[in-house]
């Protein structure tokens, strides 16, 4: 592939847009949906929580997550403008109901009060932060006291094999997420690093290793 090919691709990844977009968010979708499960279900939900998400895409697992218990309301950010317009679509019987609400924002500052979630989860987001510190803090601030944020990402040993994570990205190992981590309050409470068969772009089966760091306020 061209450098031009491989930087768009890497484009997309980061902020979706056009028939191109869509295209990549039902194939992230499919890649990531076992990622998505383990962090969700590490989030531990329980009844009439308020759980946030950061960087969603199609948001084609939200009725998994509506699953883990009665009453949860869900709130999605995201920088794609048509990530957004995608995950309200998909989702819109949950709008509707107002168990569901899609917000964007600038991949920085979090739009909502002190202390208002109850759980935080984000799944392969972590290479697009561009002040991830801050973020780390944000997310803290808006968290309950007690409240858990889960953090997954596929392991940089595996990305750096993929010739387009050159651009746009900034990989992360278990070690170098610790490191960051370690800079704020939150406690660590659980790591987890797993390995699934992934189907490539070429079709081939290969492996991802990815993990699963559980934080707690």
């Amino acid at each position: 592939m061209k450098q031009e090919e491989l930087q768009a691709i890497a484009a997309q990844l980061k902020h979706p847009t056009g028939e191109k977009g869509i295209e990549m968010a039902n194939m992230m979708h499919e890649t990531n949906i076992n990622m998505t499960h383990h962090s969700i279900q590490n989030l531990n939900v329980s009844k009439e929580n308020k759980i946030l998400e950061l960087g969603h895409g199609n948001a084609g697992h939200l009725e998994f997550l509506m699953d883990q218990a009665e009453s949860l309301v869900y709130y999605g950010l995201e920088m794609s403008e048509l990530m957004f317009q995608e995950a309200r679509q998909i989702n819109r019987n949950y709008v509707s109901q107002k168990q569901a609400f899609f917000l964007l924002y600038d991949g920085g500052v979090i739009p909502a009060t002190d202390a208002f979630f109850d759980k935080i989860f984000t799944v392969n987001t972590i290479y697009f932060w561009q002040k991830p510190e801050e973020l780390l803090l944000e997310i803290y601030r808006v968290l309950k006291p007690n409240g858990t944020f889960c953090l997954t990402f596929a392991e940089e040993s595996f990305m750096k094999q993929l010739p387009f994570t050159e651009y746009e990205f900034t990989l992360y190992s278990t070690e170098k997420a610790q490191e960051l981590i370690e800079k704020t309050a939150f406690k660590m409470v659980y790591k987890e690093t797993l390995t699934e068969k992934i189907k490539s772009k070429t079709g081939e089966l290969v492996d991802r290793a990815f993990t699963t760091i559980v934080l707690e306020k």
